[in-house]
């Protein structure tokens, strides 16, 4: 992984009206609490924890990805069941350990001082998000959040990013979108915006993020700020 801003194109020559965040990876470290949930589900079912290196990867792929990490087969058997305990358990404990990223605070606060509008577009449901982020004084006053049942798709469709740039009054092509997954960069190139890849957040050893086409690589979210022009 990088340890500066990398781009895989040149460098921006006009600032963007917006910049738009993914959430989970991106401004909030959540694992510790996603991993808490899974970990207590496998102990009710007597079954062996998983460490902290082996969730932390999947964290960005929600209920479903770290379910079949714990439970396997047996989670496709119990799907629905499995799925209302784990956001239950999560529901009750959703920002015991969770914190933002290092260099979020600082990064939030160029963009505020340059006037550069904020919006955050998430898988996470809506009920899990509203309840995330008023624990966060810093994300609290972010108007435009899109989440992952906000429409009828999500992420890697591009709607919820074009969703979210209407909201702000911008055009998709004056916004970037920073995210840490797959589908982020996916969605972000299909709407027309800037992507930039938050290498930090929750990437696996197996994911190749170097063939997601991302115009640009960050290891710390305030890096963000040395690609504004």
């Amino acid at each position: 992984m990088s340890t500066e801003a990398v781009a895989n194109t040149d460098l921006p020559t006009q600032a963007p009206k917006a910049i738009l965040f993914d959430l989970d990876g991106t401004l909030l470290d959540t694992a510790a609490d996603l991993g808490a949930a899974l970990n207590h589900m496998l102990e009710q079912h007597q079954r062996p924890a998983v460490p902290d290196h082996e969730f932390r990867p999947l964290a960005s792929h929600g209920a479903n990805g770290l379910l079949q990490l714990g439970f396997g087969d047996h989670f496709h058997a119990n799907k629905q069941s499995l799925r209302e305990q784990f956001l239950t358990r999560y529901e009750s404990n959703i920002a015991t350990h969770t914190v933002l990223y290092k260099g979020t605070q600082e990064l939030l606060s160029e963009l505020s001082k340059r006037g550069i509008a904020v919006a955050i577009v998430t898988n996470k449901p809506t009920f899990l998000t509203k309840l995330l982020l008023p624990e966060f004084s810093l994300l609290a006053p972010i108007e435009v959040v899109v989440c992952g049942d906000t429409l009828n798709v999500a992420k890697p469709d591009p709607a919820p990013l074009m969703h979210a740039a209407q909201a702000l009054s911008v055009a998709a092509s004056d916004c970037w979108y920073v995210g840490d997954a797959e589908r982020d960069i996916e969605a972000g190139r299909r709407a027309g915006m800037r992507t930039i890849l938050a290498e930090y957040g929750y990437i696996h050893a197996n994911d190749e993020p170097h063939k997601w086409q991302a115009d640009h690589h960050i290891s710390a979210p305030n890096e963000l700020i040395k690609l504004l022009p």
